[in-house]
């Protein structure tokens, strides 16, 4: 058998210039930050995710604070209905905040949990108690939110 005219009777991996070694080494490192950029993003994502189920929580305090305060003659109360109109409003900006940054799992309840509390500050749950018409929709948004965020 011959030498080999590429390695000329050396290992390929051993070149006097070390060129094969460093570029093994060059690749690990490429490997190892592109691990760290993953991780790091994904961090950055469950942080979002976090942010946005903490604002959809406030909104929707904000939602009840109103229904359980509304005056009983309806119209009676200008600032009432400013209050309740402008709660409304951010806790429907901050669910599609909340679906635009979260799994399908909790699309459903979380919308569901924020048609609930609109029901309630417009009074569209006829003789039904605020807070018995909405803990069934806060238990189901609770839990799927808790998922979402144990989930990998």
């Amino acid at each position: 058998m011959g030498t080999c005219l590429f390695t000329r009777g050396r290992h390929p991996r051993r070149r006097p210039d070390g060129a094969l070694p460093a570029r093994a080494t060059q690749r690990s490192a490429e490997r190892l930050e592109e691990r760290r950029q993953a991780a790091a993003t994904s961090e950055a994502r469950r942080a979002e995710q976090i942010q946005a189920i903490k604002d959809f929580i406030a909104c929707a305090q904000d939602a009840e604070r109103a229904a359980y305060s509304r005056p009983e003659a309806w119209g009676g109360d200008e600032d009432w209905n400013s209050v309740a109109s402008d709660a409304m409003t951010r806790l429907w900006i901050a669910e599609r905040h909340l679906v635009l940054l979260s799994d399908a799992e909790l699309h459903a309840p979380v919308h569901a949990y924020g048609r609930a509390l609109n029901q309630a500050v417009w009074r569209e749950i006829g003789d039904v108690e605020v807070n018995e018409h909405l803990e069934e929709h806060k238990i189901a948004f609770m839990a799927a939110a808790r998922a979402s965020l144990t989930s990998p």
